[in-house]
């Protein structure tokens, strides 16, 4: 093998380790780049998170921040006698903010100020107000001359529930139909009776 083979082959292998070299560096970069990048969107993220306080995109208006409160609340919800039931998935937590959990169609949980049972209803695809109670399917419950539509918190009869803010404990009772005072007390004591699940 002659001299100038030897120098052709030193100058291939010196020219691909060049190439190699700068081929790595450039894929080097690129990675750095796409990490800074991603570094930068994560902790930007991270940051809007963390001082994210009031309306939150998806929560209730004028709700605080999620773990900003954590209260449970009874309900029973008894239309012509029949008890309603949130246990089903289709009302299993469809709200961050507030929500019934594990199968449990008894005790609400709520996780911020500022949350609402008009708003809970709304996550559940529920109408509620004053004078009726509507499902999903468009069932309607309304007050009229011959059964009313009823809501009681802690045993005290209200005209409207929307605007209420559950407490630690509290026990709501919404009825619907004919029922006499003592069905209603009736009602009230299964309600008081029963454990919230925490």
């Amino acid at each position: 093998m002659g001299r100038k083979e030897r120098r052709e082959r030193e100058q291939k292998r010196d020219n691909y380790a060049t190439r190699h070299s700068a081929e790595k560096r450039k894929q080097t970069l690129i990675a750095v780049g796409v990490l800074a990048v991603i570094a930068v969107i994560v902790g930007y993220a991270g940051w809007i998170f963390i001082n994210m306080t009031d309306n939150v995109p998806g929560g209730p208006e004028n709700a605080g921040a999620l773990g900003s409160e954590h209260a449970h609340a009874g309900i029973l919800v008894s239309i012509f006698g029949d008890e309603f039931d949130f246990s089903a998935p289709a009302y299993q937590i469809k709200s961050s903010w507030i929500h019934f959990e594990g199968r449990d169609g008894t005790t609400i949980h709520k996780h911020a100020t500022g949350v609402t049972l008009g708003y809970l209803f709304e996550t559940l695809s529920l109408g509620l107000d004053d004078q009726c109670f509507v499902f999903q399917d468009g069932r309607s419950f309304c007050t009229n001359e011959d059964y009313k539509l009823s809501f009681y918190v802690n045993g005290e009869q209200l005209p409207d529930i929307r605007e209420l803010e559950i407490q630690e404990d509290d026990k709501i009772l919404i009825v619907y139909g004919g029922e006499t005072p003592e069905e209603i007390d009736a009602l009230l004591l299964k309600l008081e009776n029963r454990d919230l699940i925490k």
